[in-house]
């Protein structure tokens, strides 16, 4: 969809002659000159009413240069691993093995101005045409908005919250934070106006950057609670009606004309490497959200090795090509799509808002990204697609594809490190599963990654079929993004893959079989979380070990496979430590029905399950609907049943209960003992969602909300079993 003409730097309403309009974006602007930003970017007001031609970029480069770029020294006397303030500074975990030196993040955007300043930083769409901006004007951009915030009032250490989907004001919103000083913290664009006030209250945020009329009146309801809040910027629409401390993005961009070059500079001078300059909030599972404070030395140092270990090219190389879709106030979308894309000159071009209720396969399309990630849900909605699609297709046409992936699949299970592809297997791909890569926009892509949650072996045998290998990596926001990481040169089916350079970990508390409690130690790990002294002394131990809370093995080869939460291991009456996600996944492998299984018996006397189906989405909010899907209803056909909705399945359908009774009775005969065994379950009458409140912003199960919402339907299983 096009942007709205009074977005804050939409569809200009000048001469349409002046405007980079191309239809394909993954190519590098190499001819564009930094004086077209006026016309393109509608930026009369970003600009001040004059262009900005390569003097004022070559002005605004030679105030930026800060004596410790080229002398590349930093004063670093702190002693104390973490700090719970906003203001504080850490000793950072520099590791002999790579002793990279630290740097700011305007140092890093600056060395990379360098070598990309002409190169294509953003992609948007404008009435149906990609627009670009380049490195030079993003630069430029971020220190216009910096400028914006200090005339605000953005004091030191206090945050820009940015809610809004995203897009380029996202990015240069929050590069221009951390210019000026302040530390950007992202909102999940779904959550509450009481959500909202309670991270802008605790990170004393002093202005709000929103995208829509709908986020604005988030923030409106709950102003009066916010005591450091002096200002709102609202981007892609303007406000109904003019309000006292509320801008738009070309208001905002114009107060920045009030403040010198040199007084921005005066501030990025001083910075450290060592100071916080991002928040990421966690999503609250358990409890209220706890502020993740990030360094600069985070953020530079991830940005760099942590990509480097997932094999991103720089762009003077290889152009990366992404589409930016994930939330931005998650870590691993922040890291991947807004830093690393500065670090190795990457093209980053963004989905519209909708992108996961249906349009993001038509941006891949058009887009054609070199390196893609997505939670596993997503990777999950792509195959029920495809297998959808498929159900719908002719009988030669599926049975051709299920041919193709079948050769396939064996092929990278038996020999998965093997570029010598016996004929069949090469005609395959050329026959049948090229085109299927294109008709998804992953012609081109060369690393396919996924994170923040378990994936289950069908989704990755699948992709494996298709001749798409799905790249783990495994790290917190507490560690800034990625600790282990897998890439082309560093694979192994359901591991997460190896260390990055310069890290380190430990297992503690080891069983029989080596699975311990995974600990990490770094330049990844986190200050602390803000204003929250005893949690950060939870998870930080005296040695600066973070304490993950989760388990996992290591190979002999030094990859790593994450075995489930200790948080989450069941420990039923009888004494028995029970992993729910091997089970839940092994259900899940036999029944393709089954959309979501949680396994309950913490403290019981045997093990449950509650388990909801396979079914459609609705368009416009992404809430299940009553439809099975088609690979459900095919499900229901082969054992029996003429079912199409969920209603006419939960509590009626007998031969869809049996079949079900037969799958868990077969997860059961694998099980290695008795305590393991799944004794009674129930089907819900509607799936898991984020607006249910049962899956958390990433798609993550939030297991006690799921416990409270079903605890009638839970102490019905065991209150049978007493009688």
């Amino acid at each position: 969809m096009p942007r709205n003409s009074g977005a804050g730097y939409g569809c200009p309403h000048g001469d349409p002659s002046m405007l980079d309009s191309r239809e394909t974006p993954q190519e590098s602007r190499q001819d564009m000159t930094v004086g077209t930003t006026q016309e393109k970017l509608k930026t009369s007001s970003l600009t001040d009413r004059q262009p900005l031609s390569k003097e004022s970029l070559n002005h605004a480069l030679k105030l930026s240069v800060p004596e410790k770029v080229n002398n590349a020294q930093w004063d670093a006397p702190e002693e104390a691993l973490w700090t719970t303030r906003a203001d504080g500074r850490v000793r950072l975990r520099i590791d002999p093995s790579c002793p990279q030196l630290p740097y700011t993040v305007h140092q890093m955007f600056y060395e990379a101005l360098d070598k990309y300043g002409d190169f294509s930083a953003l992609g948007f769409k404008c009435q149906d045409k990609w627009e670009h901006i380049s490195y030079s004007q993003y630069y430029l951009l971020a220190r216009r908005a910096a400028k914006g915030f200090l005339k605000l009032g953005l004091e030191r250490a206090h945050s820009v919250a940015i809610l809004g989907f995203n897009s380029p004001e996202w990015f240069f919103s929050a590069v221009g934070t951390v210019f000026a000083g302040g530390i950007v913290t992202g909102i999940y664009t779904t959550s509450s106006p009481e959500a909202c006030q309670y991270i802008a209250y605790d990170c004393c945020a002093n202005v709000i950057v929103v995208d829509t009329q709908k986020q604005l009146e988030k923030i409106l309801k709950v102003w009066k609670q916010l005591p450091h809040l002096k200002a709102v910027v609202i981007y892609k629409e303007p406000p109904p009606n003019k309000m006292a401390n509320v801008y738009t993005m070309e208001e905002f961009m114009e107060l920045g004309n009030e403040v010198p070059e040199e007084a921005l500079d005066a501030i990025i001078d001083t910075q450290q490497p060592n100071q916080c300059c991002v928040l990421v909030y966690t999503s609250g599972t358990t409890g209220n959200p706890k502020g993740v404070m990030l360094s600069q030395d985070n953020i530079t140092w991830t940005a760099r090795y942590g990509s480097q270990a997932g094999d991103i090219r720089p762009a003077e190389v290889q152009q990366e090509v992404v589409v930016s879709y994930l939330p931005l106030s998650h870590i691993a979308a922040q890291i991947y799509d807004l830093w690393t894309g500065i670090q190795w000159g990457a093209q980053v071009c963004f989905a519209e808002p909708d992108a996961l209720k249906g349009s993001l396969v038509n941006t891949l399309r058009e887009v054609e990204p070199t390196s893609h990630m997505g939670v596993p849900r997503v990777w999950e909605k792509i195959m029920e697609r495809i297998q959808e699609v498929a159900a719908q297709s002719g009988f030669i046409r599926r049975k051709m594809l299920l041919w193709a992936m079948s050769v396939t699949l064996e092929q990278n299970l038996t020999c998965p490190g093997s570029d010598l592809k016996p004929f069949t297997t090469r005609l395959a791909d050329y026959l049948v599963l090229a085109k299927v890569r294109q008709a998804l926009g992953f012609a081109k892509c060369q690393k396919n990654f996924y994170g923040a949650a378990p994936m289950t072996a069908e989704t990755q045998h699948f992709f494996l079929g298709l001749n798409i290998r799905l790249y783990a990596g495994y790290g917190l926001s507490e560690t800034s993004g990625p600790h282990f990481m897998s890439s082309p040169c560093n694979y192994r089916l359901y591991s997460s893959g190896k260390l990055v350079p310069g890290c380190r970990v430990k297992l503690v508390n080891q069983d029989t079989e080596g699975i311990g409690e995974i600990c990490l130690w770094g330049r990844t790990i986190f200050m602390g979380y803000l204003n929250m002294e005893d949690k950060t002394c939870e998870a930080i131990d005296e040695e600066g070990w973070l304490h993950t809370g989760d388990a996992g093995r290591l190979d002999a080869d030094g990859f790593l496979y994450i075995t489930g939460r200790l948080k989450e291991l069941i420990i039923t009456a009888g004494g028995e430590n029970v992993p729910p996600v091997p089970i839940e996944e092994a259900v899940k492998m036999e029944l393709p029905i089954i959309s979501n299984a949680m396994l309950i018996g913490d403290q019981r006397k045997f093990l449950s399950m509650l388990l909801t189906l396979k079914c459609t989405l609705d368009p416009d909010t992404s809430d299940p609907t009553d439809n099975l899907t088609e690979q459900a209803v095919e499900f229901c056909q082969r054992v029996g049943s003429r079912a199409t909705t969920v209603s006419e399945i939960v509590g009626k359908d007998e031969a869809v209960y049996q079949a079900i009774e037969e799958g868990i009775r077969r997860v059961n005969m694998n099980a290695t003992a008795r305590p393991y065994h799944i004794q009674k379950w129930a089907i819900l009458e509607r799936d898991f969602s984020i607006s249910g409140g049962e899956l958390g912003p990433t798609m993550k199960l939030k297991r006690l909300t799921v416990l409270e919402k079903y605890k009638d339907i839970i102490d019905s299983f065991y209150r049978e079993q007493k009688m």
